[in-house]
């Protein structure tokens, strides 16, 4: 199966820096932009898509279909096990004052939040939900429509890094990523929007292919993609409910 993997749209609670986890929020101004962004690399590289996939949070959901839409593939599979991280009684809460309240916010993968779950938990639920829709796509292309925190998890589970050590790993809204999965293992991946930090800081020498090196040399330097400019779009996307 070959995983496109791509963040949903950028919302008011990201503008403003709130833990949003299992919540919501409207898009943030000028959201389309970043869509368009992605929409555009996509079809340049001519991906035609078998199937839309989404976590089950409303954000994911709206911005997967934008996407299917606009490929005659309305309906977007939901999956909550591709949900974000679920921070409990911290949603809604200023991210700087959770990382003073709570120095294991982004430092320990084992933390469980208060009545939710840890980055581990999160990871492993995301990483055999992937693995399932593998199962049943074996020979398909899918567009997956996910959360910052779900893609750190895959990335490090599949390229075999520390999570504990990405926890703080940037994922643009530009972001995506190419995951191509065969009998569970991912034998390639690369990043054909914004890379990420795995690609910036992290030094994982893109494209990843196993049995080859998951990191760079360190006097190589990766050279980011060049922007491209987006038209003007006129599909309005819905407000989360």
């Amino acid at each position: 199966m070959r995983a496109i993997v791509v963040r949903h749209y950028r919302t008011e609670s990201n503008a403003h820096h709130l833990i949003m986890g299992w919540g919501d929020a409207p898009p943030a101004d000028n959201w389309e932009v970043d869509l368009g962004y992605v929409d555009r690399l996509l079809r340049r590289r001519q991906i035609a898509f078998d199937a839309v996939y989404s976590s089950a949070l409303g954000r994911a959901q709206h911005t997967a279909c934008y996407y299917g839409e606009k490929r005659g593939i309305p309906l977007a599979r939901v999956e909550p096990d591709l949900n974000e991280i679920d921070y409990g009684c911290l949603r809604g809460h200023c991210k700087e004052w959770v990382a003073d309240h709570y120095p294991q916010y982004k430092n320990d993968p084992d933390y469980v939040y208060p009545d939710g779950e840890s980055f581990r938990q999160m990871q492993q639920r995301s990483v055999s939900a992937l693995l399932g829709i593998a199962e049943q796509h074996p020979a398909h292309t899918l567009l997956i429509v996910a959360h910052a925190g779900v893609i750190r998890g895959l990335v490090c589970h599949f390229l075999g890094l520390d999570l504990g050590g990405h926890l703080k790993v940037k994922i643009s809204h530009r972001y995506i990523g190419d995951f191509r999965l065969r009998e569970g293992v991912c034998d390639y991946y690369d990043e054909l929007g914004n890379r990420s930090g795995f690609a910036r800081e992290g030094g994982v020498a893109l494209p990843w292919r196993r049995g080859e090196t998951a990191f760079a040399p360190a006097t190589q330097t990766s050279t980011p993609r060049p922007s491209a400019s987006v038209g003007s779009l006129a599909t309005e996307l819905l407000q989360p409910g």
